[in-house]
């Protein structure tokens, strides 16, 4: 699904990722691990069409996508959370799902004057739509509520929800761990395998949360100094000694020999 080839991104004198070459199989849950500074976030944001590459490149499905700014991208399928929530805070729950598909005829004036009927019908389905995400995400008792009213939790879930407002191809998760309780991160969770299983989603995950990839990825990427480390289970990373001696520390290492 996706490809990334030899992607380096520069920001003045600094190295954010240096040379990194990876593959997201399509249908596949992959977790994307790495300390602080290793260059996930970058990486994602360079895919993704946040920041253009100072060298290297991006296939999606085989398609050449270097570059493409994020809207492009997401008309073809490639979206992404962000580790800070991104709501419209004054917006319910259900009001920020109906603003995500995109040419909806009530953004036109003219439709919206002379085309009512139409643009009753469509945003009558676009309600039955974002009704069925908040179903299968089960945050009914939130439906109605003001998003910046929502936990940090429920922040994710709503972000998580706002993909399925389209068809997305391959969705790109930044920490959506980062400051969830274990309870709505569990939910988050079984949200990610359901979407994959039931409805073909491929994901890449970025997450720090050692339980949270073993429960949900396979394969793991690992990230160090901007350059792809390893990729494997989260065991043969566990095991891997380059991983333990560059990353993962001793600590882990002491949790794997256990």
């Amino acid at each position: 699904m996706i490809k990334v080839e030899q992607l380096t991104k520069l920001f003045g004198g600094f190295t954010a990722v240096n040379g990194a070459s990876l593959e997201i199989a399509k249908g596949s849950i992959t977790g994307l691990i790495g300390p602080n500074g290793a260059g996930k976030t970058t990486l994602f944001n360079v895919v993704a069409g946040v920041h253009k590459p100072t060298t290297g490149n991006v296939y999606l499905d085989g398609e050449d996508i270097t570059g493409l700014p994020p809207h492009e991208l997401f008309h073809k399928g490639m979206l992404r959370t962000f580790q800070i929530a991104h709501e419209f805070s004054t917006l319910t729950v259900r009001e920020n799902l109906m603003m995500v598909p995109g040419h909806q005829a009530g953004e036109s004036l003219y439709d919206v004057w002379f085309k009512g009927a139409q643009v009753r019908a469509q945003e009558k389905q676009v309600a039955e739509k974002a009704d069925e995400v908040i179903d299968f995400l089960q945050i009914k008792q939130v439906a109605d509520e003001l998003a910046g009213n929502l936990s940090g939790g429920q922040k994710k879930l709503l972000e998580l929800g706002r993909t399925m407002m389209v068809d997305a191809k391959v969705v790109f998760l930044d920490e959506v761990g980062a400051g969830v309780n274990r309870t709505l991160l569990n939910s988050i969770g079984d949200a990610i395998v359901r979407l994959n299983r039931e409805r073909g989603y491929t994901f890449c995950v970025i997450e720090h949360d050692m339980d949270f990839i073993g429960k949900l990825c396979d394969p793991v990427i690992v990230m160090a100094e901007g350059a792809v480390l390893a990729k494997g289970s989260l065991d043969e990373i566990k095991a891997n000694e380059q991983v333990i001696e560059a990353y993962l520390g001793r600590g882990l290492k002491n949790k794997a020999a256990s």
